[in-house]
């Protein structure tokens, strides 16, 4: 299976980041995992008639990806600017790679809550038109004390946390995989403007 595992933060340093090298190493049998970074990406304008090149390549390789992971840090109760504005890129432009796109959304933060709220916060987004996701539900992986969590080689100490985190991961591979036929239906649906109505 392969997925596309988006940063989300323009920080140079995110235990979010750590997160997802995590879990690509740790699920290589399972799936390729392509990390994406988001810093130096432009700010969302509707000024621009076309998306910026590096915006392109992400809608790409999410199109051509079997599902999105985001880990997302929590600011003020919500996700990142810089995530909230790529988000907005791949809302606005001909190629919109996110509908119907199985999503899995985990994060990181060092209170002890998680990063709960910046990930309802995600949900909401990531059901509004333009972008219409397929979020996987439940499965939430919060992941607070984030100093705390990993060892120095950067991977996750706790095995309750390892365990958890392995029983979200299989259930969004299922979820993608049952997905995959009604994702590809609905894309040829709306290639030649078929409708079950009609």
């Amino acid at each position: 299976m392969k997925l596309i595992a988006i940063v989300g933060t323009n920080a140079s340093f995110s235990y979010n980041r750590k997160l997802l090298w995590y879990m690509k190493k740790h699920f290589v049998a399972e799936a390729e995992i392509e990390i994406v970074e988001i810093a130096e990406l432009p700010l969302f304008t509707e000024d621009s008639l076309d998306l910026p090149k590096k915006i392109l390549e992400i809608a790409e390789a999410i199109e051509d990806s079997e599902g999105l992971i985001i880990s997302t840090p929590e600011y003020n109760h919500g996700i990142t600017a810089a995530l909230k504005s790529l988000l907005e890129w791949l809302s606005w432009g001909v190629i919109q790679p996110l509908v119907n796109t199985p999503v899995m959304i985990v994060g990181t933060s060092l209170g002890k809550q998680g990063t709960v709220f910046a990930q309802e916060n995600l949900r909401q987004i990531l059901s509004s038109p333009g972008l219409e996701a397929f979020v996987l539900p439940a499965n939430q992986f919060l992941l607070g004390h984030a100093a705390d969590a990993f060892d120095t080689s950067g991977n996750l100490i706790d095995r309750q946390t390892i365990s958890w985190l392995e029983h979200c991961f299989r259930n969004f591979c299922l979820y993608a995989k049952n997905l995959k036929p009604l994702r590809k239906l609905m894309e040829t649906d709306a290639d030649t403007g078929a409708s079950e109505y009609e």
